[in-house]
């Protein structure tokens, strides 16, 4: 049976929603009918979404925004905290004021959003539901991004947290992403041949699509997912081929 994800006329915010992995959010979120307004710190085009310039990092700004979508379309029904990232920079040499950054971008800006969000979804009939994207990165080493590591772990738990607190009327889930084909592939993963190398120690094959990131946070967000709180949703397709498998001599055994 196909389920059609169907959110017509729901008010979402996705912060940096206009490239990358939040343009196919935005995408996804406007194709199931939603009304969406992307922010990022510098003026981007995201076709069919309105565009409000936030840096989420700082809490009056993030009040703004909030208050700006509620005053122009009376409610405010879903969250998703894109807006995230890190350059490669080895622990011992980035600095501190760095570390400090990373920080404040992927796990406390996530954290002033939801707050601004769940003061207007909590006296909403219908409540609302935040998606932060998060990543697998949280989940295994992270050399060279050591502190966006930690902070996409310390976001997971963040997430389990707010479920708790402001349940029932408010639900808080996550995506912990793996590999995405983005126009920035190429900064991570080198040459197009690099990124086919890559694409082959995924279980699935290939990176995922901005898109397939999308119709997960759609779902999360849905009445199809209307008892899934507090959960983070991997998606990594099927996550990494162990390196042992690679490094072994023998046809069989078990691990």
């Amino acid at each position: 049976m196909l389920v059609e994800l169907n959110l017509d006329g729901a008010v979402v915010l996705v912060t940096g929603g206009v490239r990358g992995v939040g343009l196919g959010i935005t995408r996804a979120f406007l194709a199931a009918g939603a009304v969406v307004v992307t922010c990022a710190r510098r003026p981007a085009e995201a076709p069919g979404a309105s565009f409000v310039a936030c840096d989420v990092r700082d809490a009056d700004q993030v009040s703004r925004l909030v208050t700006g979508i509620v005053e122009r379309f009376g409610r405010l029904d879903v969250v998703v905290n894109n807006a995230g990232g890190a350059p490669f920079a080895l622990a011992d040499k980035a600095s501190p004021r760095f570390h400090q950054k990373i920080v404040e971008l992927n796990l406390l800006a996530p954290l002033l959003v939801s707050q601004a969000a769940n003061a207007v979804m909590r006296s909403q009939p219908s409540g609302g539901s935040i998606v932060n994207v998060s990543s697998v990165s949280g989940r295994r080493p992270s050399p060279g991004t050591a502190a966006y590591g930690a902070a996409k772990a310390g976001l997971d738990n963040l997430t389990a947290s707010l479920a708790v607190e402001w349940a029932p009327k408010v639900r808080v889930n996550a995506l912990a992403v793996g590999m995405v084909r983005t126009e920035q592939s190429h900064l991570h993963y080198g040459s197009e041949e690099g990124i086919a190398a890559v694409a082959r120690t995924v279980p699935l094959g290939r990176l995922a699509s901005p898109d397939e990131v999308g119709a997960c946070a759609v779902f999360l967000a849905s009445p199809l997912a209307s008892y899934v709180s507090g959960s983070t949703l991997v998606v990594h397709g099927g996550g990494e081929v162990p390196a042992f498998l690679s490094a072994a001599d023998t046809d069989g055994g078990s691990s």
